[in-house]
Protein backbone atom coordinates (compact mmCIF):
# COMPACT_ATOMS: atom_id res chain seq x y z
CA UNK A 1 0.00 0.00 0.00
CA UNK A 2 3.34 2.59 0.80
CA UNK A 3 4.70 1.75 -2.73
CA UNK A 4 0.99 2.54 -4.37
CA UNK A 5 0.99 5.54 -2.38
CA UNK A 6 4.12 6.47 -3.34
CA UNK A 7 3.87 5.89 -6.62
CA UNK A 8 0.38 7.83 -7.14
CA UNK A 9 1.94 11.12 -5.60
CA UNK A 10 4.54 10.88 -7.82
CA UNK A 11 2.41 10.72 -10.78
CA UNK A 12 0.49 13.51 -9.67
CA UNK A 13 3.62 15.58 -9.17
CA UNK A 14 4.33 14.74 -12.81
CA UNK A 15 0.80 15.96 -14.02
CA UNK A 16 1.17 19.04 -12.31
CA UNK A 17 4.05 20.03 -13.60
CA UNK A 18 3.44 19.38 -17.25
CA UNK A 19 -0.13 20.99 -17.15
CA UNK A 20 1.53 23.98 -15.33
CA UNK A 21 4.64 24.55 -17.99
CA UNK A 22 2.14 23.53 -20.63
CA UNK A 23 -0.88 25.04 -20.63
CA UNK A 24 -1.01 28.00 -17.78
CA UNK A 25 -4.29 29.69 -19.83
CA UNK A 26 -7.24 27.11 -18.04
CA UNK A 27 -5.60 27.29 -14.80
CA UNK A 28 -6.61 31.26 -15.37
CA UNK A 29 -10.02 30.37 -16.32
CA UNK A 30 -10.75 27.87 -13.58
CA UNK A 31 -10.25 30.46 -10.99
CA UNK A 32 -13.52 32.72 -11.38
CA UNK A 33 -15.24 29.30 -11.54
CA UNK A 34 -13.83 28.24 -8.39
CA UNK A 35 -15.07 31.92 -6.50
CA UNK A 36 -18.66 31.14 -8.31
CA UNK A 37 -18.63 27.75 -6.13
CA UNK A 38 -16.93 29.14 -3.40
CA UNK A 39 -19.96 32.32 -3.02
CA UNK A 40 -23.00 31.68 -1.22
CA UNK A 41 -25.32 29.95 -4.39
CA UNK A 42 -29.56 29.87 -4.31
CA UNK A 43 -31.33 27.13 -3.24
CA UNK A 44 -31.61 23.97 -5.07
CA UNK A 45 -35.68 25.01 -5.54
CA UNK A 46 -34.48 28.25 -7.16
CA UNK A 47 -31.40 26.81 -9.02
CA UNK A 48 -33.07 23.99 -10.81
CA UNK A 49 -36.94 25.43 -11.70
CA UNK A 50 -38.16 25.18 -15.08
CA UNK A 51 -37.63 28.38 -16.70
CA UNK A 52 -39.39 26.92 -20.44
CA UNK A 53 -42.43 25.45 -21.29
CA UNK A 54 -40.46 22.24 -22.45
CA UNK A 55 -39.14 21.78 -18.67
CA UNK A 56 -42.33 21.62 -16.90
CA UNK A 57 -43.33 18.18 -15.12
CA UNK A 58 -46.80 19.26 -14.58
CA UNK A 59 -49.70 17.53 -15.89
CA UNK A 60 -49.47 17.96 -20.28
CA UNK A 61 -53.22 18.26 -20.22
CA UNK A 62 -53.74 21.30 -17.80
CA UNK A 63 -50.17 22.93 -19.43
CA UNK A 64 -52.03 23.14 -22.50
CA UNK A 65 -55.25 24.03 -21.76
CA UNK A 66 -53.60 27.02 -19.51
CA UNK A 67 -51.54 28.14 -22.38
CA UNK A 68 -54.34 27.80 -25.07
CA UNK A 69 -56.61 30.15 -22.45
CA UNK A 70 -53.72 32.28 -22.18
CA UNK A 71 -53.53 32.47 -25.96
CA UNK A 72 -57.24 33.16 -26.69
CA UNK A 73 -55.99 36.81 -25.40
CA UNK A 74 -53.44 37.60 -28.15
CA UNK A 75 -56.08 39.25 -29.89
CA UNK A 76 -57.07 42.53 -27.63
CA UNK A 77 -53.62 42.38 -25.99
CA UNK A 78 -50.75 41.87 -29.18
CA UNK A 79 -53.81 42.49 -31.89
CA UNK A 80 -53.44 39.45 -33.44
CA UNK A 81 -56.23 37.91 -35.34
CA UNK A 82 -57.81 34.59 -33.80
CA UNK A 83 -56.68 31.51 -36.13
CA UNK A 84 -59.54 30.06 -37.18
CA UNK A 85 -59.33 26.10 -37.00
CA UNK A 86 -60.67 24.26 -40.37
CA UNK A 87 -62.70 21.65 -40.59
CA UNK A 88 -62.42 18.23 -41.07
CA UNK A 89 -64.04 17.15 -43.79
CA UNK A 90 -63.13 13.37 -43.69
CA UNK A 91 -65.36 13.65 -40.19
CA UNK A 92 -68.21 14.89 -42.00
CA UNK A 93 -68.89 13.17 -44.78
CA UNK A 94 -68.08 9.88 -43.54
CA UNK A 95 -69.09 9.45 -39.78
CA UNK A 96 -68.61 6.30 -37.90
CA UNK A 97 -70.60 3.54 -38.51
CA UNK A 98 -70.86 2.07 -34.90
CA UNK A 99 -72.39 4.40 -33.52
CA UNK A 100 -76.08 6.32 -34.85
CA UNK A 101 -76.45 9.96 -35.77
CA UNK A 102 -78.27 10.82 -32.77
CA UNK A 103 -75.60 9.54 -30.19
CA UNK A 104 -72.48 10.95 -32.18
CA UNK A 105 -71.08 13.88 -30.00
CA UNK A 106 -73.27 12.92 -26.87
CA UNK A 107 -70.68 10.79 -24.96
CA UNK A 108 -67.01 13.26 -25.29
CA UNK A 109 -63.37 13.32 -23.85
CA UNK A 110 -62.39 15.34 -20.94
CA UNK A 111 -59.73 16.76 -23.41
CA UNK A 112 -62.64 17.39 -26.01
CA UNK A 113 -65.09 19.35 -24.37
CA UNK A 114 -62.26 21.74 -22.67
CA UNK A 115 -60.76 22.31 -26.56
CA UNK A 116 -64.83 23.60 -26.94
CA UNK A 117 -64.97 25.40 -24.16
CA UNK A 118 -61.31 27.37 -24.93
CA UNK A 119 -62.88 27.95 -28.27
CA UNK A 120 -65.62 29.63 -27.70
CA UNK A 121 -66.16 32.76 -29.40
CA UNK A 122 -64.56 35.59 -28.15
CA UNK A 123 -66.90 38.59 -26.91
CA UNK A 124 -67.55 42.04 -28.37
CA UNK A 125 -64.22 43.38 -26.81
CA UNK A 126 -62.65 40.32 -28.38
CA UNK A 127 -61.79 38.40 -24.58
CA UNK A 128 -62.31 34.66 -23.85
CA UNK A 129 -65.30 34.52 -22.28
CA UNK A 130 -63.32 33.21 -19.15
CA UNK A 131 -61.51 36.45 -17.61
CA UNK A 132 -59.68 34.32 -14.88
CA UNK A 133 -57.84 30.79 -14.58
CA UNK A 134 -58.06 29.14 -11.47
CA UNK A 135 -55.52 26.26 -10.59
CA UNK A 136 -56.42 24.23 -7.52
CA UNK A 137 -54.27 21.64 -5.98
CA UNK A 138 -51.94 21.07 -2.53
CA UNK A 139 -48.66 22.87 -1.85
CA UNK A 140 -45.16 21.40 -4.02
CA UNK A 141 -47.56 20.93 -6.73
CA UNK A 142 -45.78 23.54 -9.19
CA UNK A 143 -48.81 25.88 -9.47
CA UNK A 144 -47.02 28.85 -9.21
CA UNK A 145 -44.29 27.69 -11.60
CA UNK A 146 -46.79 26.74 -13.88
CA UNK A 147 -48.25 30.39 -14.11
CA UNK A 148 -44.88 31.58 -14.64
CA UNK A 149 -43.52 29.98 -17.20
CA UNK A 150 -46.74 30.05 -19.44
CA UNK A 151 -47.10 33.75 -19.02
CA UNK A 152 -43.13 33.87 -20.01
CA UNK A 153 -44.06 31.18 -22.64
CA UNK A 154 -46.62 33.35 -24.39
CA UNK A 155 -44.90 36.91 -24.17
CA UNK A 156 -46.32 38.45 -20.86
CA UNK A 157 -44.67 40.11 -17.81
CA UNK A 158 -45.58 37.57 -14.78
CA UNK A 159 -46.50 39.76 -12.16
CA UNK A 160 -47.31 38.42 -8.75
CA UNK A 161 -49.17 39.19 -5.64
CA UNK A 162 -50.07 37.46 -2.48
CA UNK A 163 -54.12 37.58 -1.72
CA UNK A 164 -53.69 36.71 1.65
CA UNK A 165 -50.97 39.97 2.33
CA UNK A 166 -53.47 42.34 1.76
CA UNK A 167 -56.53 42.18 3.29
CA UNK A 168 -57.83 45.66 2.74
CA UNK A 169 -60.20 45.71 -0.14
CA UNK A 170 -58.73 49.08 -1.25
CA UNK A 171 -55.35 48.21 -1.73
CA UNK A 172 -56.39 44.69 -3.02
CA UNK A 173 -58.33 46.75 -5.66
CA UNK A 174 -55.16 48.98 -6.07
CA UNK A 175 -52.93 46.22 -6.91
CA UNK A 176 -55.31 44.75 -9.58
CA UNK A 177 -55.63 47.48 -11.51
CA UNK A 178 -52.44 48.63 -11.65
CA UNK A 179 -50.99 45.92 -12.63
CA UNK A 180 -53.86 45.14 -15.39
CA UNK A 181 -54.33 48.39 -16.56
CA UNK A 182 -51.52 50.76 -16.03
CA UNK A 183 -48.77 50.72 -19.19
CA UNK A 184 -45.27 50.76 -18.56
CA UNK A 185 -43.45 53.35 -19.48
CA UNK A 186 -40.46 51.93 -19.93
CA UNK A 187 -40.07 52.02 -23.79
CA UNK A 188 -42.37 50.21 -26.82
CA UNK A 189 -40.68 46.80 -26.19
CA UNK A 190 -41.83 46.26 -22.70
CA UNK A 191 -44.17 43.33 -22.30
CA UNK A 192 -47.98 43.31 -21.11
CA UNK A 193 -48.41 42.18 -17.92
CA UNK A 194 -50.42 38.84 -16.70
CA UNK A 195 -51.41 38.74 -13.05
CA UNK A 196 -51.26 36.28 -10.69
CA UNK A 197 -52.70 36.19 -7.64
CA UNK A 198 -51.64 33.69 -4.91
CA UNK A 199 -53.56 32.10 -2.17
CA UNK A 200 -56.39 33.70 -3.52
CA UNK A 201 -58.63 31.10 -1.25
CA UNK A 202 -56.98 33.35 2.20
CA UNK A 203 -58.58 36.37 0.49
CA UNK A 204 -61.72 37.85 2.25
CA UNK A 205 -64.86 37.71 0.38
CA UNK A 206 -64.86 41.48 0.28
CA UNK A 207 -61.57 41.27 -1.50
CA UNK A 208 -63.25 38.67 -4.38
CA UNK A 209 -66.33 40.81 -4.59
CA UNK A 210 -63.78 43.50 -5.58
CA UNK A 211 -62.65 41.02 -8.00
CA UNK A 212 -65.48 40.02 -9.67
CA UNK A 213 -66.68 44.00 -9.96
CA UNK A 214 -63.18 44.62 -11.95
CA UNK A 215 -64.23 41.12 -14.01
CA UNK A 216 -67.42 42.10 -15.01
CA UNK A 217 -67.19 45.89 -15.73
CA UNK A 218 -69.18 47.14 -18.48
CA UNK A 219 -67.99 48.58 -21.55
CA UNK A 220 -69.37 52.24 -20.32
CA UNK A 221 -68.18 52.20 -16.80
CA UNK A 222 -64.83 53.41 -17.72
CA UNK A 223 -65.68 56.22 -19.87
CA UNK A 224 -66.47 60.00 -17.83
CA UNK A 225 -69.82 60.66 -18.07
CA UNK A 226 -71.16 64.35 -17.77
CA UNK A 227 -72.15 65.01 -14.21
CA UNK A 228 -70.02 61.66 -13.01
CA UNK A 229 -66.68 63.64 -12.81
CA UNK A 230 -63.73 61.64 -11.21
CA UNK A 231 -65.58 59.00 -9.31
CA UNK A 232 -66.51 57.60 -12.60
CA UNK A 233 -62.53 58.15 -13.91
CA UNK A 234 -61.51 56.02 -11.10
CA UNK A 235 -63.77 53.13 -11.57
CA UNK A 236 -60.93 52.41 -14.43
CA UNK A 237 -61.95 50.74 -17.69
CA UNK A 238 -61.88 47.37 -18.96
CA UNK A 239 -60.28 44.43 -17.53
CA UNK A 240 -57.79 44.05 -21.17
CA UNK A 241 -55.05 41.50 -18.87
CA UNK A 242 -55.47 37.94 -17.72
CA UNK A 243 -55.52 36.65 -14.51
CA UNK A 244 -54.36 33.65 -12.90
CA UNK A 245 -55.46 32.64 -9.39
CA UNK A 246 -53.69 30.24 -7.16
CA UNK A 247 -55.17 28.04 -4.33
CA UNK A 248 -54.88 24.98 -2.42
CA UNK A 249 -58.29 24.67 -1.36
CA UNK A 250 -61.28 25.04 -4.18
Amino acid sequence: RRCVLEASQQLTEIINSETSTESPEPTREVGPADEEESAPHCLWVDKFTPRRYVELLSDDYTNRCLLKWLKLWDTVVFGKEKAMKKAKPSAETHPPFSQPKEQQGKWKTKVQLTEEILEAELDQHKRPKYKVALLCGPPGLGKTTLAHVIAKHAGYNAVEMNASDDRSPEVFKTRIEAATQMKSVLGADEKPNCLIIDEIDGAPAASINVLLNIINRKDGEGEAVAGAGRRRRREGGLLLRPIICICNDQ
